[in-house]
């Protein structure tokens, strides 16, 4: 382009055209027909003997559990933790998803990211056309509901992550609780029955680090426990990191993202699985790292808890190999069209 101006314009058009691509890519999603147990069956094929086919999502009243879970400590087992799981899985529903959901033969999801790849492209409509929408941590929804809709069925998050803002909660939605630490079942129980959260030495801010809310405005019915063995599975098994190892204070880098562990999650949840907002273009390092903030993706080289490339590779298999569709085109773009 020969000038400032006409520079501006052909990236307009670049991206009125992308977006045109992408509509066009999650309508196309959306109208055909859903196909049962495609995303399952396809994650079997793709890890034998690697992926579990009869793995709960979530941990119910009167499950039977592995040995597994109490073989390692949070997230990836409730290690040390028996009794009080035991006390917590009391008072939480024996079901997985809502009754009506759990009567619809096949079930669409889509995990929504957090990706700066969001903004802009319009994409709310048709994520409140699926039946699953799973939201993660405090991602905001009121002031993006074009470009994230407004629809949430799981809000997946841990303590530090859950939302404080009454707008981001659907009255109807599930909550499901990722467990890290062991203060995070004492927060949990008193979320559940609705008490001040006390641990048994003390103050239980501390425990934190950062605020956490001191209630939550659902009901009890509406919590959910992750099965820690989908992201025992999603590390060990399908991630091929090395088994959990505890360094002072820390867990060494092995454990995987929210996002990725809700991705194999959604596989042991729905029939077809899709997704939003994922992908961490490290290349831009002054591009949005999130849709509601202005943090550039340089912050993300900062981090070292997630094997941030391992992911990307990991999904990005999925998405070529058909498990799982990519509505925003940022792990792997199957509607772009070829530069010509």
């Amino acid at each position: 382009c020969s000038t400032w101006l006409t520079c501006v314009v052909v990236e307009i058009m670049r991206g009125d055209d992308l977006r045109s691509q992408l509509h066009e890519y999650a309508e196309k999603v959306l109208g055909e027909k859903c196909r049962l147990s495609f995303a399952h069956q396809k994650m079997a094929i793709l890890f034998p003997h690697k992926y579990d086919l009869n793995l709960s999502p979530f941990l119910k009243r009167n499950s039977g559990l592995t040995g597994n879970v109490f073989k390692y400590h949070p997230p990836f087992g409730f290690k040390k933790h028996n009794l009080t799981f035991s006390e917590l899985i009391g008072l939480l529903p024996k079901v997985s998803l809502s009754e009506e959901l759990e009567r619809k033969p096949c079930k669409r999801c889509v995990i929504l990211g957090s990706g700066g790849i969001l903004r802009g492209l319009g994409l709310g409509p048709y994520l409140n056309t699926f039946d699953v929408v799973i939201r993660l941590n405090s991602a905001p929804i009121h002031g993006f509901t074009q470009d994230v809709g407004n629809k949430t069925t799981i809000r997946m998050s841990y303590p530090e992550g859950t939302p404080k803002s009454l707008h981001d909660y659907d009255p109807h939605m599930l909550f499901v609780a990722v467990m890290y630490k062991g203060v995070d079942f004492s927060w949990l129980k008193a979320m559940v029955k609705k008490e001040e959260v006390v641990t048994s030495r003390g103050t239980w801010v501390l425990w934190f680090w950062k605020a956490v809310p001191r209630k939550l405005p659902i009901e009890p019915e509406q919590f959910r426990i992750l099965n820690p063995e989908i992201i025992r599975e999603t590390a060990i098994d399908l991630l091929q990191l090395p088994e959990p190892r505890w360094k002072l204070w820390r867990w060494d880098q092995n454990i995987p993202t929210l996002g990725v562990s809700a991705v194999v999650l959604a596989t042991h949840l729905c029939d077809e699985v899709s997704l939003a907002g994922f992908g961490y273009n490290l290349g831009e390092p002054d591009t949005p790292l999130h849709y509601y903030e202005n943090v550039r993706m340089e912050a993300m080289k900062a981090q070292t808890m997630h094997n941030v490339e391992t992911e990307r590779k990991f999904l990005a298999g999925l998405v070529e190999k058909g498990v799982v569709t990519d509505l925003s085109g940022g792990i792997h773009c199957k509607f772009c069209k070829s530069k010509s």
